[in-house]
């Protein structure tokens, strides 16, 4: 009988089940048996191989080391990190609400694809999507740190496209609405509605401004600090979430004057003061201001229509008027394009000229027109030719 080959890595044992487990020393020094058992002693031995090969490698991963609960990890994360206010408090509040109370009791390690696959399902029909969007991201970046901490071998958030919010359009209303808007919010907020149509500033950034960077005689409002109105109610002076949203932005000479009066009558006279404030010189909050703006729109027939799409308007008409995404970009202080290219749609009506000329061209090179009125009308008017004309007509344009 031929004598049985030592195994020189690892050892294979038989349990009373019938099945088969298989050890080896890891690199840690530590004795590690595999993470499941076997139907054959074949098997097991097939396991050691990849085992040592791996270790060899340098892939070699601790089963141990993803062993700290999900929660633990995730608040640490976000403690670990240099964040603005609000994002400190998104983070967290979308950890409590939507992350927490299903994988909170999971170790980093028993994490897999198919749990985050069910857990977005079952939040989508329960909250919106965008919201299930932006902690799927948080969600996402929380498990990206745990492999390069290499706790996991790899991210289970695998879902395409699952941490894009899905933005619905905004409605493009008529300047002439905005006017109409304007005609009916108090003449203190008048200003603020300008501001926010013209030069695509966000709430915050509005209810941040101070003289000094609103300079009139520049004809530009610099964006240097934002108002964050936090969980609670307490608001805090922050600077621009990113380094994109720190920019300087053209004002249209048209309202200058419409805010040259505002500064005289209604902001703060110190030299550093606030542009916009209530009427008792407190800061400018949105739950303040909700009432007077439920009232106008509702008023001009628009009652879903929120201050932010003031924003919408402006960055349209300059997408309009033939702006660059780079452009457009810089003027609403994102650093990525995402947001920009949503309004591009706005080029359609300058697309649709283009082509109507280059179709007329078409029509002049196949010799079909323009064409001269005859008889009464005003000299030297042209109208579209056509094939449907006499054929006299059609004799007198080919000669």
């Amino acid at each position: 009988m031929a004598e049985k080959r030592k195994r020189r890595f690892g050892r294979v044992r038989k349990l009373p089940s019938g099945r088969f487990q298989a050890r080896y020393p890891g690199p840690d020094g530590v004795d590690h048996p595999a993470p499941y058992t076997f139907t054959s002693e074949r098997e097991a031995e097939r396991w050691l191989v990849l085992k040592e090969a791996e270790i060899q490698r340098g892939d070699w991963m601790s089963p141990d080391a993803g062993k700290v609960l999900f929660e633990v990890y995730a608040k640490s994360w976000i403690d670990d990190r240099v964040l603005k206010v609000r994002t400190e408090g998104l983070y967290r509040s979308l950890l409590k609400n939507h992350l927490v109370p299903t994988f909170g009791n999971y170790n980093v390690c028993d994490l897999k694809e198919a749990d985050v696959r069910r857990w977005r399902k079952e939040r989508l029909g329960v909250v919106g999507q965008s919201t299930v969007a932006k902690a799927y991201q948080l969600l996402k970046s929380i498990m990206s740190t745990a492999v390069e901490d290499e706790l996991i071998r790899k991210n289970p958030c695998r879902i395409k496209g699952a941490g894009t919010p899905d933005t619905p359009e905004r409605q493009m209303i008529p300047l002439a609405k905005v006017l109409e808007i304007m005609g009916k919010v108090p003449e203190r907020y008048r200003a603020l509605v300008l501001l926010g149509t013209f030069t695509s500033l966000r709430w915050g950034e509005l209810a941040g401004l101070r003289r000094p960077n609103l300079d009139l005689d520049g004809g530009v409002v610099r964006v240097v600090s934002e108002l964050a109105e936090l969980d609670g109610g307490k608001l805090m002076e922050d600077t621009p979430k990113s380094r994109a949203g720190r920019r300087v932005v053209s004002i249209p000479q048209e309202i200058i004057p419409e805010l040259r009066h505002h500064l005289d009558r209604f902001a703060e006279q110190e030299e550093n003061g606030r542009v916009f404030v209530g009427p008792k010189g407190a800061w400018l909050r949105r739950s303040g201001f909700r009432r007077i703006w439920n009232k106008a729109r509702a008023d001009v027939g628009l009652p879903g229509l929120h201050f932010h799409d003031l924003r919408h308007v402006g960055n349209t008409l300059a997408a309009a008027s033939g702006a660059s995404l780079k452009e457009l970009m810089a003027r609403m202080g994102h650093a990525s394009p995402r947001a920009a290219l949503i309004y591009q749609h706005a080029t359609q009506d300058r697309d649709k000229a283009i082509a109507e000329a280059l179709g007329q061209a078409l029509k002049v090179a196949r010799g079909e027109g323009p064409k001269r009125r005859s008889g009464k009308g005003h000299p030297g008017r042209q109208v579209r030719g056509t094939n449907q004309g006499t054929g006299t007509q059609r004799a007198r344009h080919q000669k």
